[in-house]
């Protein structure tokens, strides 16, 4: 650097991808032609593949015969064979039907969906031609009175006066128990004693009340009240031969028929197909692409109905892979030409966006390029997005961006900073990564990471859940922070603030002065620990020089000391922070406030001025509502210390080392400042937070 001293020494930065980095014309017209020469490859790669697949497809239909024929197993169940299949079992869908599906488990009864329930199946009739399933519905008791023992459906769904069809319905010898939970006992004794009960088996020791179906029936018709009761109705199997009364064996025998489960018969509704299928040697199936049609897989490939068909070379498969292989290569030649062209879009884009690249993003990546890798993590702006679930929830907005919540793949929260207004040559991104990424201080806001992709700039700082400090002082606090500050835990943030602006100023290799120190600016964590943020106007500067040279005014209205935009005052240097924490201080104790409801809205008093007044005339500068000593004492405390660091020449004001011992030393020590030379030409408003350079 020619012998001058570099004004970011060590300084590093993590880059993780120079991939948005500018690149010369000459890159970028290589990289169009590898993306035309990979264009053209690729449409030879989806020609010959759309191509290729037509006699792939259907040789996978005539893979049919051989994937389909013999019997299967599933779970503790064998010899099974259409209408059923398994994809767990390695039993294609095409060679069984849509609603026949099995869920195997090991050595376990395969699982079966039924309407809306998942059943058991305890055995399927070897018969291929006996149609008969026997269900079970598992993990149920009538006993254990749960919501879950609800009627069992078998897929019949009645939409207006139309009953959908089912491919399921009770055997010949399955009986339903028609049972009334949750009953007043009111109810039950209207209807009689003829109705049996059992007590539930939980801790209300309910009674419940069962009857046969044809009872529940007459039951319901006779008493409406019983409407109000849960009314269920589950069958079970129960064989004539036999004799047993499922409803008279009482409680235990019920729960022993509901566990034994109850028969189902089937119904494929593909007519005589199958048989004619298998009579020709045939394998019976569906169509790989229409799951409700029927299919006959044979050796020569599939037919509609049989094997002695001549219907192989129509059928809606064949010509479904015809005319799907057709329209994917149409698609495919539309896709490559449109690859083509964006390959030319984006070449010329690219160009486009050489000329438009401003100097300041070019000058911001130069500064990252040139300061090498830190532990600073650099994020891509979608990346930014995720983590902010594209900008959900917004937690403020300042002079230069808006601020979000976002949240780290860790599950750490995050403040994401939104930087949408860079001043100069990007400066404020360049001051505030080179200064906060070298500070580490309790009382100073930590900086996890940036991103920085052309003119998208984000910052990713810890997480402050409760907010900035002007939200205390201004009563701005919401009904979902109920939690005010009293003046003492006021007292302990400023002497925080304090401390994070020594460290700034005293503490690290160089000094960092803040020039924007206000109220909005101060964050506040879980315990409410003070930390400074927003460093958009921080300048760096060597230890050892006390008076810096800035091109332009900056900081915010109010809280701008005197020295930075008129030079008479003095040099600017750290003495400048120095001002703008006084005027905090006073803000802090609520001052201005009084000044602003005291003074005209055409009040042309400057606001020392008016403390001045109240101290000549004797008046109490103490906020109202404080009655205790400490109170009283604090606030003076406060009050006499932001007088000094408000004086308008530099070298009256105290260092910041001098402001701690001051608010932390003897009250009685503290001497009352000179007043101020100066009046303002026009009265500022302490309460603006617009940041501005003057």
């Amino acid at each position: 650097m020619n012998g001058e001293e570099n004004p970011f020494p060590s300084f590093l930065i993590y880059v993780s991808s120079r991939s948005d980095l500018p690149k010369p014309p000459w890159h970028l017209a290589m990289e169009a032609h590898i993306l035309l020469l990979c264009t053209t490859s690729t449409i030879f790669t989806i020609s010959f593949f759309l191509i290729t697949s037509l006699p792939k497809s259907y040789s996978q239909e005539q893979d049919g015969y051989k994937n389909c024929k013999g019997l299967f197993k599933c779970g503790n169940l064998d010899n099974l064979y259409y209408p059923f299949w398994s994809d767990n079992s390695n039993r294609s869908s095409y060679c069984g039907r849509e609603a026949f599906e099995l869920y195997c488990r090991e050595d376990q009864s395969p699982w079966i969906w039924v309407g809306s329930q998942n059943l058991s199946v305890k055995w399927i009739d070897p018969n291929p031609y006996a149609y008969r399933v026997r269900m079970v519905r598992p993990h149920l008791a009538f006993h254990n009175c749960s919501s879950e023992l609800t009627n069992t459906s078998l897929g019949e769904n009645t939409v207006g006066v139309t009953t959908q069809f089912s491919h399921f319905q009770y055997g010949e010898h399955v009986k339903r128990v028609s049972v009334f939970y949750d009953c007043s006992s009111s109810y039950i004794s209207s209807v009689g004693v003829g109705v049996r009960n059992f007590t539930c088996e939980d801790t209300s020791r309910r009674r419940v009340y069962y009857v046969s179906e044809t009872e529940g029936d007459v039951l319901m018709q006779r008493f409406p009240e019983l409407e109000k009761c849960r009314y269920i109705q589950v069958p079970i199997s129960e064989s004539e031969e036999n004799g047993v009364d499922a409803v008279g064996g009482g409680i235990d025998a019920l729960n022993n028929y509901l566990n034994q489960g109850f028969d189902v018969e089937y119904i494929i509704g593909d007519g005589n197909h199958c048989s004619n299928c298998e009579a020709t040697r045939g394998v019976c199936g569906s169509e790989r692409y229409r799951a409700s049609q029927f299919s006959c897989y044979c050796q020569d490939g599939f037919h509609y109905s049989d094997c002695n068909d001549n219907d192989s070379l129509t059928h809606p498969s064949t010509l479904a892979v015809k005319n799907k292989v057709i329209a994917g290569i149409t698609v495919g030649v539309v896709v490559a030409a449109l690859i083509v062209c964006c390959c030319k879009i984006k070449y010329l884009m690219r160009k486009i966006k050489i000329w438009k690249t401003t100097k300041a993003d070019q000058e911001i990546e130069a500064f990252v390029r040139n300061h090498g890798p830190v532990a600073l993590t650099r994020y891509k702006f979608s990346d930014v997005k995720k983590m902010t679930k594209s900008f959900k929830v917004k937690l403020g907005e300042g002079g230069y961006g808006a601020v979000y919540k976002g949240e780290l793949l860790n599950g750490s929260h995050v403040a994401v900073k939104i930087l949408t207004a860079s001043k100069g040559n990007g400066q404020d991104f360049i001051n505030e990564v080179a200064s906060i990424s070298r500070t580490s201080h309790v009382n100073v806001v930590s900086l996890l990471g940036f991103c920085l992709e052309g003119q998208n700039k984000a910052l990713i700082y810890e997480f402050m859940p409760n907010g900035s400090l002007d939200r205390f002082i201004d009563n701005k606090v919401n009904e979902s922070t109920p939690l005010s500050l009293n003046l003492e835990k006021l007292y302990e943030i400023a002497i925080g603030i304090a401390r994070g602006l020594e460290y700034l100023h005293r503490g690290c290799n160089t000094r960092i002065l803040h020039f924007d120190i206000k109220p909005h600016n101060i964050l506040l964590d879980e315990n409410f620990c003070p930390k400074i943020s927003d460093f958009g106007l921080a300048k760096i500067c060597p230890r050892k020089q006390s008076i810096i040279s800035i091109s332009e005014a900056r900081g915010t209205i109010g809280y701008v000391a005197p020295e930075i935009w008129n030079r008479n005052f003095g040099g600017v240097s750290h003495k400048s922070d120095i001002y703008s924490y006084g005027m905090m201080l006073l803000d802090i104790v609520g001052e201005r406030k009084n000044m602003n409801a005291e003074a005209s809205c055409t009040s042309e008093k400057y606001f020392p001025d008016w403390i001045y007044s109240k101290l000549e005339e004797g008046s109490s500068l103490i906020p109202n509502g404080m009655t205790s000593i400490e109170e009283h004492d604090i606030a003076k405390r406060m009050i006499v210390v932001g007088l000094w660091c408000i004086q308008a020449f530099p070298i009256h004001r105290p260092t910041i080392s001098r402001v701690i011992e001051m608010l932390e030393g003897s009250l009685d020590s503290l001497e009352i400042p000179p007043k101020p030379v100066m009046s303002s030409p026009t009265r500022i408003e302490a309460e603006s937070s617009t940041t501005t350079t003057c």
